[in-house]
């Protein structure tokens, strides 16, 4: 729980830089107390990026037409907001930067949440040497988040080149004997000398994906070593975290295209082939992970708490194309809140998660007897609403059923393989065309109006 309590408190020390001056956004008013005229409202919004608010990247027009509606006229937003994404391979600042140059509104790295987010509290391994899997900036990703001793796949290939053998072209060109592979070993020592690896982060979908299985797999059966031969008897292997579960993504393409789920399948698979036993997660982040939606609720209260907004925020409302991530783990964190309010006590999360592992699930101490409420603040929601949209994974070129209750329920489970599959989780509260109905159904529900 120390752990914990110290990722919250470093989030809260977490400043926003200024945004680069080639974009050019609406005018931001002074930061403080509301206008006389300004609405204190009572929601925070939850949007997934890929799929809702960008397709690759190219802004889905209905985007910009819905922030037009959340922005005043002083550039301000009108209610908090928390873009929520399972993307994995980039720092929060860059994305905002993205999404400030997509969407020509100023965002701030306070309003994103990434997948590697929850990352900062694992503390026990920020000492520890890790490997890092992923594409984009890994190691300041890593480095970032607090990790002081970080290896990355291209780090293993320069100091072990005889492992990399799929790619013809990157194999040793000389005969390998002996000799050879005790002067190869000898050579990598030199340019780099690798410490043990002691747990593995995957990050995202790398771009090279024989590649990172491969290495992936010879550090869990080496032990960390790869000085040494596998030991396929070894139980358990050394921890591994992974960011993202999505098993598929919308971009420009016409249908969804693989997502770091579908590395994880592949990983998962070859590992139980070569040992017969299960990969062992030592945790998964990222939606629908109920602590995603913990933390992103933290910051929809740190938003309201800047802008001076005295009503609780009681209601989330969460927009999503993808019915395994978005529209399940908003279901599924509406579900605790709806145990939290009932029973009053921490143990409701327990019946949230029964079945699913502690794999996904906050992290805890036993007979903690409700005290990771007391250091995190508990929920001022009750609720969390999911929202449909029809511009990514789920049928993009389908017309808006007249109901959310018209059967939205996969016939194939595209979740990971540790979620305990409940068909009512995929069930969206409201289905509707795009984002900008989106914001206007949620205004309509709150009977929010701008001045």
């Amino acid at each position: 729980m120390k752990a914990l309590l110290s990722f919250y408190q470093a989030v809260n020390g977490l400043c926003s830089r200024q945004v680069g001056r080639g974009t050019r956004f609406l005018q931001l008013g002074p930061r403080g107390s509301p206008s006389d005229s300004e609405i204190s409202p009572s929601f925070g919004l939850l949007f997934d990026i890929d799929g809702v608010l960008v397709r690759g990247k190219t802004p889905i027009p209905a985007a910009k037409r819905a922030f037009q509606k959340l922005i005043n006229s002083q550039g301000q937003f009108v209610a908090p907001v928390v873009f929520v994404t399972n993307a994995g391979n980039c720092l929060r600042q860059t994305k905002a930067d993205q999404l400030s140059h997509l969407l020509g509104v100023r965002i701030t790295q306070d309003q994103v949440l990434m997948s590697h987010s929850p990352l900062r509290m694992f503390r026990k391994y920020h000492e520890k040497c890790v490997l890092v899997s992923g594409q984009g900036p890994v190691l300041d990703i890593a480095k970032n988040l607090g990790f002081q001793k970080v290896v990355s796949i291209d780090m293993l290939r320069e100091a072990f080149p005889l492992l990399d053998m799929v790619d013809h072209s990157r194999r040793p060109k000389l005969p390998v004997s002996s000799e050879i592979k005790s002067s190869c070993r000898a050579a990598s020592s030199s340019i780099v000398n690798l410490p043990n690896i002691e747990a593995v982060i995957l990050f995202g979908e790398p771009i090279r994906w024989e590649t990172n299985l491969q290495l992936i797999i010879d550090v869990l059966l080496t032990n960390g070593n790869l000085s040494s031969p596998h030991q396929t008897l070894k139980v358990p292997h050394i921890p591994l975290l992974a960011c993202n579960m999505d098993l598929i993504w919308m971009a420009e393409a016409q249908s969804p295209r693989f997502g770091h789920g579908t590395f994880l399948v592949c990983l998962e698979n070859i590992y139980k082939k070569i040992t017969g036993k299960d990969l062992k997660y030592e945790a998964l982040m990222g939606k629908p992970g109920e602590l995603t939606y913990h933390y992103a609720e933290h910051l929809i209260r740190e938003q309201a708490a800047r802008r001076d907004w005295k009503r609780p925020v009681h209601s989330l409302y969460a927009v999503g194309d993808n019915l395994m991530t978005d529209i399940y783990g908003a279901n599924m964190y509406n579900r605790y809140l709806e145990e939290r309010t009932a029973h009053k006590r921490s143990q409701a999360v327990a019946k949230v998660w029964g079945g699913i592992g502690s794999s996904t699930a906050l992290p805890h101490e036993d007979n903690v007897d409700g005290a990771w409420e007391n250091m995190l603040a508990a929920p001022s929601a009750t609720s969390c609403k999911s929202i449909l949209v029809c511009t990514g994974v789920y049928n993009p070129h389908m017309e808006v059923p007249p109901s959310a209750g018209h059967s939205i329920r996969e016939t194939v489970f595209h979740g990971h393989r540790d979620l305990c599959f409940d068909p009512s989780l995929v069930e969206p509260n409201y289905v509707v065309q795009d984002v900008d109905a989106a914001v206007e159904l949620i205004f309509e529900k709150e009977k929010f109006k701008i001045q």
